[in-house]
């Protein structure tokens, strides 16, 4: 595998301390033995991939899903838990100048399925995922943000979707104690336990007859005549199609084609033990909602219903034990900046873990350009929950030939300039954002 972080990224380091594992045993998945036949082969073990294995297998198809490592290694069993809109890193003015009006509301609509997707799945499953908050609240961190979020509540209201708008007079009253000019709250999305809601999507899968395999790492896809081969180290796969889902965690030569079209972003995550009730109200924050601020390089958080506290942010850039300690370190101490009668709180659970960002900063889902019957989902930005979901069912469908999704997710990842050392340019555009974010 030739991947674009040092062997640290990819190790056990960044998640150790992972809150999520506390929460839920793994399942035991087993080991690939020899070799194997299936209608489709799947790598990565994450929302996309278990996913389309579900959707897959509830159509009769026979399907092998390959993980790296174990269930819930990755980015889909260590994010933050916000089941909400997103999966770009857009604006709707930008995108609509790009792509037309019609193409962008198709988009923007497809994010909301997406949410919807995901409850779905959830009832359908009776699944356990320890939900909470009433959509989402983005918070004004400056007072000209809020003016901001009072146009975009009168735009959101007139396309048939009700926000609520909370002045900053207003914001103790509703639980937001912080320092924050104001509010906008989308009823769309909720909060949840991602391992959790992961396995009961696998576990959905493993009943319809999908075959989930952990400690298969895939260092070869080979086209055959008619079939795929894919080699791990204790057997190989031949399948006459292949999903990639790898996301964040994705190599430059599985396939080559991914090589510079992807760019891993590190997120960093914090738990506090549970909180008193003399503690919350101490900051006045005793709000459920799924919240994060208006910054470019935003942060995020949620009183989760055992009482522990979530907070992340954009992580650092380079991958070693001593910048992974720098960005932990910096993540506390924007938590405590933010609720600083939190200063004394332990946050005894600490972690990171690759977000996936594309060049035109939209998800791609579709058939790999060149390459028929090989197929890809990725690039969710930050928010792969329900899009990394809605995505893997996306894909069951195309191989089945049904194709209903937005145009703006078919466009091919594109390479990123300089692709080969493309890392050199997240520090000055992380520092840009942060100066505009002052």
């Amino acid at each position: 595998m030739k991947r674009i972080y040092s062997d640290y990224a990819y190790g056990s380091g960044p998640r150790s301390g992972c809150w999520w594992d506390e929460t839920i045993e793994a399942p035991e998945w087993p080991q690939l033995e020899g070799d194997l036949h299936t209608d489709v082969a799947i790598i990565g073990g994450g929302f996309t991939g278990v996913s389309a294995a579900l959707h897959l297998a509830e159509a009769g198809i026979s399907v092998a899903l390959l993980e790296a490592h174990y269930p819930g290694w990755g980015a889909s069993g260590r994010n933050g838990g916000f089941c909400c809109l997103g999966g770009s890193m857009i604006s709707e003015k930008a995108l609509s100048r790009r792509i037309g009006s019609n193409a962008a509301s198709e988009y923007w609509q497809a994010e909301q399925d997406a949410v919807s997707f995901a409850e779905d799945l959830i009832n359908r499953f009776d699944m356990d995922v320890d939900r909470h908050s009433n959509g989402e609240t983005k918070l004004a961190h400056r007072p000209k943000d809020m003016e901001d979020l009072r146009k975009s509540a009168e735009a959101i209201s007139a396309s048939g979707v009700e926000p609520i708008l909370i002045e900053k007079k207003d914001l103790a009253a509703h639980g937001l104690g912080g320092p924050f000019h104001g509010a906008l709250t989308l009823p769309i999305g909720f909060g949840l336990n991602p391992r959790k809601y992961l396995f009961g999507i696998a576990e959905a899968a493993g009943n319809n007859g999908a075959r989930l395999f952990r400690n298969a790492p895939v260092s070869d896809i080979k086209r055959l005549s008619e079939t795929f081969q894919l080699t791990t180290p204790s057997g190989k796969v031949s399948a006459r199609r292949v999903i990639i889902g790898t996301n964040g965690y994705s190599s430059e030569d599985i396939p080559d084609w991914l090589r510079g079209r992807y760019m891993p972003a590190q997120s960093n995550v914090l738990v506090t033990r549970p909180l008193t009730q003399e503690e919350l109200d101490s900051q006045g924050w005793t709000s459920e909602q799924a919240s994060y601020d208006t910054r470019n390089l935003l942060h995020y958080f949620r009183l989760m219903p055992d009482r522990r506290f979530l907070f992340g942010m954009r992580g650092g850039l380079q991958s070693s034990p001593q910048a992974e300690q720098r960005a932990r370190a910096n993540n506390r101490r924007d938590f405590e900046q933010m609720f600083p009668a939190w200063r004394n709180v332990e946050s005894p659970h600490s972690w990171s873990g690759m977000v996936c960002i594309a060049k035109n900063r939209l998800p791609f889902v579709g058939q790999v350009p060149g390459h028929p019957g090989l197929y890809a989902g990725m690039a969710y930005h930050g928010n792969g929950v329900a899009m990394g979901s809605y995505s893997g069912m996306l894909l069951a469908e195309l191989i089945q030939g049904r194709d209903r999704y937005p145009a703006a997710m078919k466009q091919p990842l594109a390479t990123f300039p300089l692709a080969s050392i493309r890392r050199i340019f997240m520090p000055p555009l992380y520092l840009a954002r942060a100066l505009a974010d002052r």
